[in-house]
């Protein structure tokens, strides 16, 4: 079993990428533990539930450990109220480009202005397309983690 994701992360210039999604759908989440070097999250993606471990990232910030399972809805829910304070409320649309998808989040409440794509690779110096909408790199930036936007949300920079 390979624990590894290789991700990054993008900040997107524009909507316009809505018009090419095939899916979309909102995400609520929180974190038992937003400590860096294991960071423990609790999803809720439309009616199925995820607790999430992840690991410190490497130099890059692109390599790092995850674990996922999946859980039921009511036991995501029951555990949204262990978190702590904060909770990440966002749209995920997904998007294919070539031979990937990108997963863009469109964030609400006090992270509302935020939209973010992320693209998972096989390996670090993977090509892949990049759509005309997408933007800035911020992978590494701890800034644009989620356990940080809890924390430090983005209406507030």
């Amino acid at each position: 079993m390979d624990n590894k994701e290789i991700e990054r992360k993008f900040l997107v210039k524009d909507d316009s990428f809505k018009a090419g999604c095939f899916k979309k759908e909102r995400i609520i989440q929180g974190f038992l533990s937003s400590v860096p070097e294991r960071t423990v999250r609790v999803r809720l993606m439309g009616s199925t539930g995820f607790l999430t471990v992840k690991g410190i990232g490497n130099a890059t910030g692109t390599t790092r450990f995850e674990w996922e399972k999946e859980i039921s809805s009511s036991d995501a829910k029951a555990l949204l109220y262990l978190c702590e304070p904060g909770i990440i409320d966002k749209t995920r649309y997904y998007f294919s480009a070539g031979a990937h998808t990108f997963e863009i989040d469109e964030f609400e409440s006090e992270n509302k202005g935020l939209i973010m794509a992320e693209i998972e690779l096989k390996n670090e110096d993977e090509v892949f397309v990049k759509p005309s909408w997408l933007g800035k790199e911020v992978t590494g930036d701890i800034r644009y983690y989620n356990a940080s936007l809890v924390v430090n949300p983005y209406q507030n920079w």
